[in-house]
């Protein structure tokens, strides 16, 4: 046996070497330097060694193989210097699988589980694919997700294999497909039991096969025959797919444009030629900020608060066992479906019973869209159903661990529930409210025990929407916090942690961004223009359509009990006066209305109201689309820079997280503070300037981007 740190080898009586991929102290088997340099001298040795007939690579762990570790890449691109550096410390991976499918012996990747990535690549490089037959079996090439193409021949083994549109569909999207599919799809040749995945590998070798790959044997039909730009439907599906794709990216998103690159040049090229075009747009890729951006955010940073990396330390778990919820509202409904889920008994609260009931009903509709998707079972459903008890007394919440309230937004509705819950709830259980802008600390004072009192602001649907913004008052105690990071992790949401303030974080900011769609409005600039302006940005949805789904009257209503809250130290938000137009004579307050910004026919789609052009004339003079895009997203950065100033926020990565799971900020910018990192402290302040004196005063930089500036520093280390 040949051992080495990270593949073993094992050559048995018939010839057929086991080569074992188990990298120590990890749950996959991640792709590094130290894996392609055992790799590589395990290939090179094969041309020499007469007693090896062919090879099996296979797995000692539960998954086959994974791409590069994300931490690694982080650190390697934030380090590289230049183009040919990367190229040079990406080129390894890419020649040894080469080596490997032209090494003159069988080689089979006997794949018993997962196989994601370079994973996959690896095995594509093998001239047999064996997969076993289990739900835990995954093949996919997911790098388009953090930014990337497959940098290891992915986008030109695949295609040739498979054929253009399969494959291009597998890497766009991202998504990994399960053995079944990828038998009928052509990436793998058999599906076996687990018990005789070896088996079936070496039975393939011993039986003397042909190991030439398809692209490189001369009298088969090309890949260029067969998916030549000159087949009609071939050419028909790449000049549709790149207007499809600036649709769904606004060219705001390299990757997906690299990837389909990669398959037409290569589609033209010699195999190899079309590994040249692939590593050059894979080292493109890598040295621009999005894939940056996203490995950090949305898996690096997302991981670490999906493990709960901002929890206490040294405190105990919370034992579970009753949770309830007051106000069965749309919020609260969904709150205790998903509570349920869960496996806690969940008791739901409300004035009347048809109201409460309300939440049995919610749930019915939920499971029974989910029974028709396959995701849970009759029984299943029946149990998750069981577990939820409408009640109007609050005395069917004694004995409750935790209660959420989620009842209509006005202080003394929030006082009455919070006192009659606490006399029966259990003695330490906690509080947690999910008010979206009355600030917690002065909820907290209508509670017998402050310390138990958190804010624990959802977002709706609570179904679908991942994120949960837990706000700390100046009451909260660590325990208290400590157990809501809990409860976020049992519900499977992504917790960020913020400081109590006024609409804390995500509602604070995301307002600047519908404040500002409307001062857009009011300084004569197109509503078209302004709403192409917010999706050709990044963002799911244009300010003046976000403000309709809103409510204009919920936003104008919150803006007066900030005005008596504050008193003399109110300050009415900029578009304030095209909120009270809307809202109080033109009587036009949001979709749910029928009637807001935009018109909302029953038999058509939506569409801007025309009326928008009497109150709201447009200028001649229109700005162009980038104007309009940095105003959109640098009123939000800016607004979150004072968060951080405040202490409202006090880890750049729970506002990058939030920003982008809370309300849609960009994927591709990393979040509103990488964001301005993306841009470089100096120029985002320089041109907040510029923008405060084309649009106004708010567009200034707080003293602490002006101090960031001075010494050139960044929300995130360059490590």
């Amino acid at each position: 046996m040949n051992m080495t740190t990270q593949i073993s080898e094992k050559v048995d009586a018939d010839g057929v070497a086991i080569w074992t991929l188990d990298v120590p102290n990890a749950p996959l088997n991640p792709l590094s330097d130290v894996f392609v340099a055992e790799l590589q001298a395990l290939v090179a040795g094969l041309a020499t060694r007469e007693e090896i007939k062919g090879v099996v690579i296979t797995s000692g762990k539960s998954a086959f193989a994974a791409g590069w570790n994300l931490k690694d890449l982080i650190s390697v691109l934030e380090s590289i210097a230049d183009l040919r550096e990367l190229n040079a410390r990406t080129v390894g991976f890419s020649a040894v699988l080469r080596q490997l499918e032209l090494c003159g012996k069988p080689v089979v990747a006997a794949i018993n589980g997962m196989a994601l990535g370079g994973g996959l690549e690896l095995a594509l490089a093998c001239h047999h694919r064996v997969l076993i037959q289990s739900s835990a079996a995954k093949v996919g090439l997911p790098e388009v997700l953090v930014g990337l193409l497959p940098g290891a021949g992915g986008t030109q083994r695949l295609p040739r294999l498979i054929g253009i549109e399969p494959a291009m569909k597998l890497m766009l999207e991202g998504k990994p497909v399960g053995p079944d599919e990828a038998l009928k799809l052509g990436i793998v040749h058999e599906l076996v039991s687990p018990e005789s995945l070896l088996e079936r590998a070496r039975a393939w070798i011993l039986s003397a096969p042909d190991c030439t790959q398809p692209w490189d044997k001369k009298r088969s039909p090309s890949f260029a025959s067969e998916n030549s730009l000159m087949q009609p439907q071939i050419a028909g599906l790449l000049m549709t797919a790149i207007p499809a794709l600036t649709r769904r990216t606004m060219r705001n998103y390299p990757a997906p444009a690299a990837i389909l690159t990669s398959i037409y040049e290569g589609s033209q090229l010699p195999f190899d030629q079309g590994l040249q075009v692939e590593r050059h747009k894979f080292v493109k890729l890598a040295t621009g900020p999005e894939a940056r951006n996203l490995i950090r955010t949305m898996f690096i940073n997302k991981g670490k608060a999906d493990k709960l990396a901002r929890r206490p330390t040294g405190i105990a778990p919370q034992s579970l066992k009753k949770i309830s919820v007051l106000g069965a509202g749309m919020m609260g409904s969904g709150l205790a479906h998903v509570l349920a889920r869960s496996g806690l008994q969940v008791a739901i609260l409300d004035t009347t019973q048809e109201l409460a009931d309300r939440a049995h009903a919610h749930a019915i509709r939920q499971l029974e869209k989910d029974q028709k998707a396959g995701r849970v079972s009759s029984d299943q459903a029946s149990d998750i159903l069981s577990r939820i008890t409408p009640t109007t007394l609050y005395e069917d919440l004694a004995g409750s661990d935790f209660v959420i309230e989620a009842v209509f937004e006005k202080r003394e509705v929030k006082a009455s529930a919070i006192a009659q819950a606490e006399a029966v709830m259990n003695k330490d259980a906690v509080f947690a409210t999910n008010t979206s802008t009355l600030p917690v600390t002065g909820l907290a004072g209508f509670s017998s025990r402050p310390s138990r009192f958190i804010g624990m602001h959802f977002f709706s649907p609570v179904e679908r929407m991942p994120l949960v913004e837990i706000i700390r008052s100046r009451t909260t105690d660590e325990t208290t916090l400590a157990w809501t990071l809990d409860l976020a992790k049992r519900l499977g949401k992504t917790p960020i942690v913020v400081n109590d303030s006024r609409g804390f974080f995500t509602s604070r900011v995301f307002g600047t961004y519908c404040y500002e769609g409307q001062m857009l409005l009011q300084d004569g600039v197109h509503p078209a223009l302004i709403e192409n302006g917010g999706r050709f940005a990044g963002m799911p949805v244009g300010p003046l359509a976000v403000m309709d789904e809103v409510s204009l009257e919920l936003q104008y209503h919150v803006v007066q009990q900030t005005r008596a809250d504050l008193g003399d130290a109110f300050e009415e938000p900029v578009s304030w006066s095209v909120l009270r137009h809307f809202v109080e004579d033109l009587r036009r307050v949001g979709r749910k209305a029928g009637a807001g910004f935009y018109e909302y026919p029953q038999d058509g789609k939506k569409f801007l109201w025309p009326g928008l052009a009497k109150e709201y004339p447009p200028k001649m003079q229109q700005p162009d689309l980038d104007y309009v895009k940095k105003r959109l997203l640098f009123i939000q950065a800016l607004e979150s820079a004072k968060c951080f100033q405040e202490g409202v926020l006090t880890n750049p990565a729970d506002g990058d997280l939030g920003s982008i799971l809370g309300w849609g900020f960009p994927s591709y910018t990393g979040g509103v503070l990488s964001y301005i990192d993306m841009l470089g402290i100096r120029n985002f302040v320089d041109e907040s300037k510029r923008l405060a004196e084309l649009a106004g005063s708010r567009f200034q930089p707080c003293e602490l981007l002006l101090d960031m500036a001075r010494r050139n520093a960044r929300f995130h280390d360059a490590s």
